[in-house]
């Protein structure tokens, strides 16, 4: 299954993980609730959250967006998920990808999936024939 990404412009924020760097099962707790719902809950303040609804008000006026509460929460998700994107990388040899898919399942249903599929038998053969050639049997 493959998706081509929209090319990023100077506003995309890209945030990359692998799973060599989940050292704790919990650290895919704000993953999954990010890639379920867009939203990681108790990310921040009341204070925070009442500064950031404040700081882009104007914009959303600008742009058609009506002053109250509900109104600037949608314009400011809509701004999260058109400008961060997620990218994890992992290997799915092995148990730790499908227990993690169980136990956060945005890791499967909210992503796009790249994978990379098996070799050509021609093209394994090649191979092995080239690193064979040089191996002292």
């Amino acid at each position: 299954m493959y998706k081509k990404i929209a090319k990023p412009n100077s506003s995309t924020r890209v945030y990359m993980v692998t799973d060599s760097q989940i050292k704790v099962e919990s650290f895919l707790i704000p993953i999954n609730d990010m890639l379920n719902s867009g939203w990681i809950s108790d990310l921040f303040s009341k204070e925070d959250f009442d500064a950031i609804l404040g700081n882009i008000r104007g914009e959303a006026k600008g742009n058609g967006i009506a002053d109250n509460i509900e109104s600037l929460l949608s314009y400011f998700f809509d701004r999260i998920k058109k400008q961060l994107k997620l990218i994890l990388c992992f290997s799915p040899v092995g148990d730790t990808m499908r227990v993690r898919a169980r136990k956060f399942p945005g890791i499967i249903n909210s992503t796009s999936i790249d994978w990379f599929h098996p070799w050509p038998r021609d093209a394994l053969i090649d191979v092995a024939f080239k690193f064979l050639q040089e191996a002292d049997l």
